[in-house]
């Protein structure tokens, strides 16, 4: 038996897929004659026959259901391999691709860039924005960045963690709210208004740590409604709809409008983490983290508590 061609047994899922040659060719963006072919030679590299023609169609025979059931994962671990491969060759010529939103990391992205690239000799970083935390996680699993600097929890995603700086929570709430001109709150202060909830996290226990759920008297947080984005947060807490959690830092980046920002004091803080995948290359995450932590203060902050 001959090698299989992976392009012959991308075809032949295809054709299982739809049961038709020629719906897979139209798919495939491939002739009916071709993929007639990939699937001939790919019969003829397993030496048994793997559909039967007729006027309606194909039919898997036992042999095909078997390569069905099987193919699809070869195929999905030779793209994985390919990503592997091709992060490898990036960390060999010295390239690290970063991920980040651009409201979580303006304040040092571009210090951290810089200085990774002055301390490592040949290393070019590249910094690929990103909309959201789902966004950037996407970006990861997908082989297109090697780290990525997300707010912790990002839930059970199969990543790796650590964190490079830590900052106090505030909420953010209409200037027509009761309590705007508070210095600080306390969740209980805030127990029964609705928390307003982007679209944008990564796991169901992300979204409850943003919305503070449950409170530190073990009652729930009062959900609001979802809402596309973050700006988006900003528009329906100065409407009086609900109020946010964040971190303090966003104030300075986000536009405020008829919003008021105020510590939390009595709410966990929220932990920024350069966040990689399995595929990324560890030296140079090493050093960045390190680099990270360097322009951010962090070590200096634990070492301080």
């Amino acid at each position: 038996m001959s090698d299989i061609d992976l392009r012959h047994l991308r075809s032949f899922l295809v054709v299982a897929r739809q049961r038709s040659i020629t719906g897979a060719g139209a798919t495939l963006h491939l002739t009916q004659q071709a993929v007639s072919t990939h699937v001939r030679q790919l019969e003829r590299s397993l030496g048994v026959d793997l559909l039967v023609r007729t006027s309606r169609g194909v039919l898997l025979t036992a042999a095909g259901a078997e390569l069905v059931a099987g193919g699809g994962t070869v195929i999905d671990d030779v793209a994985r391999l390919a990503a592997r491969v091709r992060a490898a060759a990036n960390a060999q010529t010295g390239t690290l691709r970063l991920a980040c939103c651009p409201a979580a990391t303006t304040l040092f992205a571009v210090d951290v860039a810089d200085a990774l690239e002055a301390a490592v000799p040949g290393l070019r970083v590249s910094l690929k924005g990103a909309r959201t935390p789902r966004q950037e996680l996407g970006l990861l699993t997908d082989g297109q960045a090697d780290a990525a600097f997300m707010w912790l929890p990002v839930g059970d995603v199969g990543v790796h963690t650590a964190v490079v700086r830590s900052d106090p929570r505030a909420v953010a709430l209409s200037t027509r709210h009761p309590l705007a001109d508070r210095p600080s709150l306390t969740l209980a202060d805030l127990a029964n208004d609705p928390v307003l909830r982007p679209d944008v996290l990564t796991s169901p226990e992300a979204e409850r740590f943003w919305l503070a759920d449950p409170r530190p008297d073990g009652r729930p947080a009062p959900y609001g409604p979802v809402v596309p984005a973050v700006e988006d947060c900003l528009l329906e807490v100065s409407r009086g709809r609900g109020v946010w959690f964040a971190p303090q830092p966003l104030h300075a980046l986000l536009p405020d409008g008829n919003v008021r920002w105020i510590p939390v004091t009595d709410a966990e803080p929220h932990d920024l983490a350069v966040v990689w995948p399995d595929h990324a290359p560890e030296p140079l995450i090493t050093r960045l983290i390190a680099e990270v932590r360097a322009v951010t203060g962090h070590g200096r902050q634990l070492h301080a508590a």
